[in-house]
């Protein structure tokens, strides 16, 4: 290397080390042109390809390196970095596996393949390489990010909170990556802590785009639209902002369908499609694109959607849950067991809190209005719910933990355990939702209809709220809507697997209930849209409550609370209205094999021959 050439590089390596990732890809492609043998400008070259993320690029000067160098593990690295980038997976983990193999380690290795894994829908993989990242760098703010969004997205809400509860401390922050961490508080249903973040983030003159694109998706989410709107107009409005970029076209979709723009919104979420080799990622964008073609009256088109949306959403559950492989839908076991009758009668109750010390429960089938009802309630100043969470669940997990044959050796539960349950039940509770003196909890989660026995045994004294609505309605509703959870995913894939699922569903609920003999108020949604005063005033009656007029105005609840957990955070915006009574009428055709196991409920509801 002469002299010229060797005073080239250095400036090159000047200009990437100050971050002038563009001059350093002219220095270096210059010395390249005299000497296109050159290591250190190639490698220069390499990263500068790498920090302007033109990866397809990249790819062809990593392959180069690693012929020169193949004992080099970071030239391997670099290469997966490339290939993952231009989204070859496959191809990445191969590259990753030789650095490995040549001694690569470390938290940033371990990252950067963690990347490779969530991006191909392994969140498994991913989260078991991040949380050991995580202890080798524990106050890294990439890496505790990502660990917790995959501990979120693989429903570990409790350690993705943990991982974020003291956010601020962490290290190498900037808004965008402060902008995600409230949008994963938000979803997390943490909002105090998420606007906190928000605000920062939206603070930060030097914003990137992305950062403010994330600060809009989570004001469309908690119902702040005019702020979200106001936003991403600014946005439009800078000719610095990629306007063909998918993330930008599909909340922009997002936003024109809550303004009732519905063909708009269609054209953007289309535009916005991940390709057909991303199958896995499409639903995404499905999901809402079917609800904008029903609005605009597309039945067909929007029916053939979801038959799309939701075969990419099993690719990417089985890529996510390798052992979804082998069971095309839950198998709904606990469903199979009851409570057997000489054990109930030999259930001792004593110690058991009151009626007004226990949870108010609402429970149902999903998609049964249990929103609205819950937002009704929660305008009671007696009442205070929370977000839907699994904590009957957990209490049920507290049994088993202690030796507890569930549900058949219910009556061997001690007063000591049963207490114990309970304090942990309150305990969870109390990170999310602060009672005060006088308030009664409303214990909002539609599946604890499966979990009767739990809430009868550790809450004998306890009112439920049973929500009713027509079935066809509510399978209509679940087939339409984008589930997290991979077992109730599944189970709504098909309108025919809905229907044997909700059939389950009740005969379990009635079997359960005719032996334990809950106190329930069964809600119709039907009659309770149609006379909304009345529907409220009947529960107001069996909770032995006062009547307050601020429950007849959900919407405004809604408002308030700002961040609901549920698909139908949009709708409840709205006044109370009848718009979704038979909406599965217009697509009946589709019905003709879910029809026989739903014939039961259709009667004993009132709904046969409607």
């Amino acid at each position: 290397m002469n002299s010229t050439t060797s005073a080239s590089v250095e400036r090159a390596r000047q200009f990437l080390a100050e971050g002038k990732h563009a001059q350093a890809e002219a220095e270096a492609r210059a010395v390249l042109a005299r000497s296109p043998g050159d290591l250190g400008a190639r490698m220069i070259l390499n990263a500068s390809l790498l920090f302007a993320q033109r990866f397809t690029e990249a790819i062809p000067v990593a392959e180069s390196l690693v012929e020169s160098a193949p004992k080099e593990p970071a030239h391997w690295m670099n290469l997966g970095t490339a290939r993952r980038g231009a989204r070859q997976y496959d191809l990445a983990l191969k590259a990753y596996t030789e650095a490995a193999t040549l001694g690569a380690s470390g938290p940033d290795f371990a990252f950067n393949v963690a990347l490779t894994h969530i991006e191909r829908g392994d969140l498994e993989a991913a989260r078991s390489l991040l949380a050991a990242a995580r202890e080798q760098e524990p106050f890294d703010g990439e890496i505790c990010f990502h660990y917790a969004l995959v501990c979120y997205e693989t429903l570990r809400m409790d350690e993705a909170s943990a991982v974020l509860a003291q956010w601020q401390t962490l290290q190498r922050l900037d808004s965008t990556l402060i902008a995600n961490i409230g949008s994963l508080l938000t979803n997390l249903g943490e909002p105090r802590r998420a606007e906190v973040a928000l605000r920062q983030a939206r603070a930060d003159k030097s914003a990137t785009t992305g950062a403010l694109l994330t600060v809009i998706s989570v004001l469309e989410r908690t119902n702040r639209l005019a702020e979200a709107r106001e936003l991403m107009d600014r946005l439009l409005a800078d000719p610095k902002t990629d306007l063909h970029s998918p993330e930008r076209m599909a909340l922009e979709a997002q936003l024109l369908q809550r303004e009732g723009k519905h063909a708009e919104a269609e054209t953007l979420f289309t535009r916005a499609l991940p390709g057909k080799e991303e199958f896995h990622l499409r639903y995404m964008r499905l999901f809402p694109i079917a609800r904008s073609l029903d609005a605009l009256g597309r039945y067909d088109d929007a029916w053939r959607v979801l038959t799309e949306a939701h075969a990419s959403q099993f690719d990417a559950i089985q890529r996510q849950s390798p052992q979804w492989q082998v069971r095309a839908m839950p198998d709904m076991s606990i469903t199979a067991r009851g409570c057997d009758p000489a054990d109930v009668a030999a259930w001792d109750h004593a110690g058991a809190p009151s009626t007004a010390e226990s949870p108010v429960f609402v429970v149902g089938f999903p998609r049964s209005g249990t929103t609205l009802l819950e937002l009704a309630l929660d305008a009671h100043p007696q009442l205070k719910s929370m977000d839907e969470q699994r904590f009957v669940q957990d209490a049920l997990d507290d049994l088993l933990a202690a030796g507890v044959g569930y549900p058949a050796k219910l009556s061997d539960v001690t007063s000591d355990i049963l207490a114990r349950v309970r304090a942990q039940y309150w305990a969870r509770v109390a990170k999310k939702v602060k009672l005060a003196a006088g308030e009664r909890l409303v214990d909002k989660n539609p599946l604890n209809i499966l979990r009767l026995p739990v809430i009868r045994r550790v809450f004998p004294n306890a009112r439920i709220i049973l929500a009713v609505r027509h079935p066809c309605d509510v399978i209509l509703s679940c087939y339409m809507q984008q589930f997290r959870a991979p077992d109730f995913a599944l189970l709504c894939r098909s309108i025919e697997s809905l229907a044997l699922g909700f059939r389950r569903t009740f005969d379990y609920w009635y079997g359960q209930s005719e032996l334990l003999t809950p106190a329930v108020h069964e809600l119709k949604y039907e009659d309770f849209v149609r006379d909304f005063e009345s529907g409220t005033r009947a529960i107001t009656d069996f909770l032995e409550l006062p009547w307050v007029e601020s429950m007849l105005r959900p919407a405004e609840r809604a408002q308030a609370k700002g961040y609901i957990s549920t698909p139908s955070y949009s709708q409840v915006m709205q006044p109370v209205n009848q718009k979704s009574v038979d909406r599965w009428r217009r697509y009946e055709k589709h019905f003709g094999g879910a029809l026989p196991p739903l014939e039961p409920y259709l009667t004993r509801w009132g709904y046969a021959g409607k």
